[in-house]
């Protein structure tokens, strides 16, 4: 009798969550025959842990990443297991892998992110917030079975956070993560070899908070080859002490790095030697660890929220650079102030964002994934055709309410061929490192096309 009650739960679960996936599609018909993004179809993978946003963090690098044919999807089922999924594209079915792999997913900090190398074996990094590094890599090319490492380099390996993986044009993978606290940490990146299948150390210490801040970064590689890093200060644990939008890249794997001006940085840097490309202050609302990416001509967007000084309300903006200079465009559609001030994982009104950005003909577009209870925290897009006009459609693509779903994405699959997977599940935030007491919910993946 339990076996049948579990399983008629089960598939009830199953048909809501595909009736609210037909209901999507549906609205969005008309949609589909306007430029932006709109869904194509939908992947139903298998429950999760929903307590709170540790499976649907918009800084897992990556919650989902495709090599060749294949996909690979990571997250916490209900028992707070590494789950590895696999499927052949574009319509294969998954392949559920309960690793031996726990983590602490009551902190939503301790998230998941995998990466294939160019050899098609999958890493894995877990459970990190401020603790000794979970790293492991598949036994063989294709496998969802792993072999643990006893860490990479040895090095910098104690107080690990914010584990993310990024694949070079030639198969090699860089992995950076934060050595220290929060207010009080620097940034490392390490390099793994295709060739020798060894970690090497590239920046012991890229970006010094000096004892006194520390930087909350996102990064992205480009087609060339070129790698790129923007990043806010923040002054204590306190997220209102963000301050500042930071840049610097580099075109030879990390070893050394520039300025958008082309002008050498002297490592690691600091508050005093960081490119500003956007000043912002203390306390104005201003959120770390968001997205950018890089188009086809290595120029990069970066998106982010904040207030500005003659507003109460958050506002997203997306900072880019074009024609020698950077320029914000500020979104000013929402209507709700909030604040951010405190520590730990906040509940918050909407989803930092994800940006895909891309050239159509002589123009740059960009569109920014989100999620805002203005609009019943549902998925929606905010697409700009020109971004020199300035002129931005907002679009729900994705009628559920998905709690505090923040946007990961399939970046290879984007690279490559300009499709857009997300990663999505409902989940719940308690404000404060809090955890909710609600059944785990479904994973899927949503397809989209960008027109």
């Amino acid at each position: 009798m339990i076996s049948y009650v579990t399983q008629n739960i089960f598939f009830y679960n199953m048909i809501k969550h595909c009736l609210s996936l037909f209901i999507a599609c549906c609205t969005l018909a008309c949609f589909a025959q306007q430029k932006g993004i709109a869904v194509s179809g939908t992947s139903i993978v298998g429950e999760g842990w929903a307590n709170n946003s540790v499976n649907v963090t918009v800084f897992r690098k990556n919650s989902l990443v495709t090599n060749n044919n294949a996909q690979y999807i990571a997250f916490y089922d209900k028992d707070k297991f590494v789950v590895i999924g696999k499927r052949i594209l574009p319509s294969g079915k998954w392949q559920l892998q309960r690793t031996p792999f726990t983590g602490n997913a009551d902190d939503a900090h301790n998230v998941i992110s995998i990466m294939t190398d160019g050899d098609g074996y999958l890493h894995i990094a877990w459970d990190h917030h401020n603790n000794r590094l979970h790293y492991a890599k598949s036994v063989a090319p294709g496998f969802l079975e792993f072999a643990v490492q006893n860490g990479m380099t040895g090095m910098h390996e104690d107080k690990v956070s914010y584990p993310e993986f990024y694949r070079l044009k030639n198969g090699d993978l860089l992995f950076f993560y934060r050595d220290g606290g929060s207010g009080n940490g620097n940034l490392v990146i390490n390099k793994y070899s295709t060739k020798n299948k060894q970690w090497t150390s590239v920046q012991q210490n890229l970006i010094d908070g000096e004892g006194h801040r520390n930087a909350y970064w996102q990064a992205c590689t480009d087609e060339q080859g070129g790698i790129h890093i923007s990043w806010v200060w923040r002054e204590s644990p306190d997220v209102a002490s963000n301050h500042d939008l930071c840049y610097a890249m580099s075109n030879d794997g990390g070893v050394t790095w520039q300025k958008s001006t082309g002008e050498k940085y002297t490592l690691p840097i600091t508050a005093s030697t960081a490119e500003v490309v956007c000043r912002i202050p203390q306390h104005s609302e201003l959120i770390n660890q968001t997205s950018m990416v890089a188009d086809k001509l290595g120029n990069p967007y970066i998106a982010s929220y904040w207030r500005e000084a003659n507003d109460s309300v958050p506002q997203y903006h997306v900072v880019f650079r074009t024609s020698g200079e950077w320029r914000t465009n500020a979104l000013s559609f929402r209507k709700t102030p909030f604040s951010l001030s405190g520590a730990g994982t906040k509940r918050i009104p909407i989803a930092r964002p994800q940006i895909v950005a891309w050239q159509a003909g002589k123009q740059f577009s960009a569109a920014l994934l989100f999620r805002d209870a203005e609009r019943g925290s549902k998925i929606s897009v905010a697409y700009c055709d020109n971004l020199s006009a300035s002129k931005w459609t907002v679009k729900d693509i994705y009628e559920e309410n998905v709690g505090a779903w923040e946007p990961s994405y399939d970046t290879e699959l984007w690279k490559k061929q300009h499709r857009l997977h997300l990663f999505v599940q409902k989940a719940e935030q308690v404000d404060g490192e809090g955890k909710a007491n609600v059944k785990p919910e479904m994973v899927s993946v949503l397809e989209c096309v960008v027109k």
